[in-house]
């Protein structure tokens, strides 16, 4: 069965020919292939790609390494790796969507396949870019374009648009798995609003729940928890908990009892439920395949709701597995084998691997399976589509209960989920390294569709220092989710847990991430109506010269990011493709200078933030607030460089509707005229009243005017 379907059969798109655009190798179909590549059919089908030493390969979503996929091993195949280590090549997303780029052309590639596929990209034989898809029930799309970002334009319109957030998932949220109780919380609460740290939520981990049973509350640790989350969202503040995929098996747990009596779960060979274990134990899988299951598991999101709840993060929806019954009780007879035992080196290691070994292994895929119309499946064959499908589930309840927008966020993913959530990516680690790995991750991930995507920000696992978190904060600010979390065990990780220094350079940092989110949103939003990237690397846009830096990132159409990734630095080298404006933001002051076309050295303190604004563009800023719902926008501060004439055009609405009705844009004009500006403001925002522009020339010279609207 294929994973995806295309947009063309969900909404009467059409994408070019099937001729020109599709090649499909399915059981029962010839193998005939309308392009020159090299393809072996079998139970494991190989492609094969020439590969030229100027050849580059980008996509493939949620992976480590460079931006540049050239020269590493990957493998699409969810799967819960906490570790991620330089040698790892494969993590929660299978996102199976790539372009070639070679001799000044490029092709996109879409291969629609729900199990296991293996990339190796010039890493084995460097000549050769090698994928093996592990089955033959599987459609490739080809995808052709005069450049590369109308080839993602081309996939982005093909498999639909993106999940939209509301507008307060934009702000800042704090978390924790060990916040244990309703006390701490409020602690936090209050603890944010004592320092003047914006904030527009908390995330709740499973400390939430009640013996870690989904759809539960602990009454004994979260009293009074309605009326805390109402209270909270008076003043503007959400709660969103996490729910995990696994089931707790208890007689008399509503969710497990109805899950059984509906035939709800996975099923193990012999037609029983299938037995694992996560976070309560032994769980049972639902069958989210199932579109009944789909639907029993999103009414059940109500009780979160009728809560006030209004965000949920889906996670270990891999799924995640501790061990299962088999595995446990082999490893158990191992350690009895092994009691009185002289063991040697070989003896110990097989032991001690066998109780390592329990999480996560993939042999536990082989023993459960899934009903999918009428048919079942082995879930190694499906398993990429599992937190994809849950994700669905989740999105289809909370749209019935909620009738508006809301935030939901998952770990695994594939293709096609986007439309339904967005995604982070997973248990990173408080190192330098990931913070670098963050920043090349954004572009990938967004090129397969993925829009409302961040990382936990100063890392999941580990000891986070102040300068790192400062240093993180500064490239968080600019993605859409900026969610700071960390684990159990770990060092407090909220901004004031730190120095007085640290604390004063994350409340500039976090307030000038509030003061972009205008701009933020209205490119979120007009990215994902026009099929463009939100984030995107030089090399997107200027082929030669700039193939090779994968630290700079442009955000939409209109600014460029240069961000400090290593310890002890306080400026770095950044190369600009064009003349630019750069720009120095705190929560109160904005400044700009030009900076030259080439090379050159940017000092970057941690108590700001600092981009560069591109010729003949424009940007809104708008003022700090504790949290989005008390963000004005009756005045906007517009940055512009203008060479003679740029133009800008602002998206705005009422940030929670499911429909455009409330859409607005704003078209703003600016002119050069010698030494003096025209400027014109089409279809001003109703409650906007003051634009204060600065505005520099090529020259340098800076411009400050005020520009009255609605009078």
């Amino acid at each position: 069965m294929q994973s995806f379907k295309l947009k063309e059969e969900i909404e009467g798109f059409e994408f070019g020919t099937p001729m020109d655009t599709e090649i499909i190798l399915e059981k029962g179909s010839p193998a005939k292939i309308s392009f020159n590549e090299k393809i072996t059919l079998g139970k494991t089908t190989t492609l094969a790609f020439d590969l030229k030493p100027s050849d580059r390969i980008y996509g493939l979503g949620e992976h480590l390494g460079s931006i540049n996929r050239r020269g590493r091993r990957f493998r699409s195949y969810c799967r819960d790796e906490a570790n991620h280590t330089e040698d790892k090549f494969e993590l929660y997303g299978a996102h199976n969507f790539f372009i070639h780029v070679k001799d000044h052309e490029q092709i996109g590639w879409f291969i629609d396949f729900p199990g296991e596929v293996v990339y190796d990209i010039g890493f084995e034989k460097e000549e050769l870019f090698e994928i093996k898809i592990l089955g033959r029930d599987f459609r490739i799309i080809k995808i052709p374009g005069s450049s590369i970002e109308e080839i993602v334009s081309r996939f982005l319109q093909m498999i639909g648009k993106a999940y939209i957030p509301p507008k307060w998932a934009f702000g800042y949220f704090q978390s924790r798995w060990g916040y244990k109780d309703l006390e701490e919380i409020k602690e936090v609460y209050e603890t944010f609003k004592t320092e003047d740290i914006p904030l527009d939520g908390i995330y709740l981990d499973l400390d939430y729940m009640e013996d870690f049973k989904n759809f539960t509350v602990s009454e004994k640790r979260f009293p009074e928890f309605k009326e805390f989350v109402e209270n909270l969202k008076n003043n503007g503040v959400y709660l969103v908990p996490i729910i995990d995929a696994g089931i707790k098996i208890e007689a008399d747990y509503n969710i497990y009892e109805e899950g059984i009596a509906g035939k709800h779960f996975c099923l193990n060979a012999q037609g029983d439920p299938y037995v694992a274990a996560v976070w309560p134990g032994k769980v049972h899988f639902p069958d989210f395949l199932q579109p009944k299951t789909r639907q029993w598991f999103g009414e059940k999101y109500k009780y979160l709701t009728d809560l006030g709840i209004e965000g949920v993060w889906n996670d270990m929806n891999e799924p995640a597995i501790f061990y299962d019954e088999k595995s446990l009780e082999e490893a158990v007879d191992l350690a009895a084998a092994s009691r009185g035992k002289n063991l040697n080196v070989h003896k110990f290691f097989e032991l001690k691997d066998t109780f390592a070994d329990l999480l996560n292994d993939e042999s536990y895929h082989q023993r459960f399976y899934h009903n999918v119309e009428g048919k079942r499946h082995l879930h190694r064959e499906v398993h990429n589509l599992y937190g994809d499908y849950m994700t669905r589930a989740a999105n289809g309840g909370l749209r019935r209960h909620l009738n508006k927008r809301f935030l939901l966020i998952s770990r695994a993913s594939s293709i096609g989920m986007h439309r339904y959530g967005g995604i982070w990516t997973g248990d990173n680690a408080s190192w330098w390294t990931h913070l670098e790995e963050n920043i090349r991750m954004m572009p990938s991930i967004n090129m397969c569709g993925f829009y409302y995507i961040g990382a936990d920000t100063g890392g999941f696992g580990g000891q986070c220092s102040g300068e790192l978190l400062t240093r993180w904060f500064q490239f968080s600010a600019f993605t859409p989710l900026l969610r700071n979390h960390s684990a159990l065990d770990t060092r407090d990780q909220e901004p004031y847990a730190f120095s007085n220094e640290v604390l004063n350079n994350s409340r500039s940092v976090i307030k000038g991430r509030y003061r972009l989110i205008p701009y933020l949103y209205s490119t979120y939003m007009k990215a994902v109506e026009d099929y463009k990237l939100f984030f995107k690397p030089l090399a997107f846009e200027y082929m030669e010269g700039y193939e090779e830096i994968e630290d700079q990132l442009f955000i939409g159409e209109e600014i460029m990011l240069a961000p400090i990734y290593k310890k002890n630095q306080s400026r770095r080298l950044v190369n600009l493709p064009e003349e630019m404006a750069l720009i120095s933001l705190t929560e109160k002051t904005t400044d700009i200078t030009l900076a030259p076309k080439g090379p050159q050295v940017m000092e970057y303190d941690l108590n700001h933030l600092r981009f560069f604004l591109r010729p003949n563009k424009m940007m809104p800023l708008g003022k700090p607030a504790e949290n989005v719902k008390n963000l004005s926008v009756d005045e906007l501060e517009i940055l512009a460089f203008i060479k003679d004439r740029g133009e800008y055009l602002y998206y705005d609405d009422d940030g929670i509707s499911l429909s455009s009705e409330s859409k607005h844009l704003m078209k703003i004009t600016v002119s050069r005229c010698g030494e003096n500006y025209e400027i014109d403001v089409e279809n001003p925002l109703p409650q906007l009243q003051i634009i204060k522009f600065k505005i520099v020339d090529p020259k340098g010279c800076l411009q400050n005017i005020r520009y009255r609207v609605n009078v």
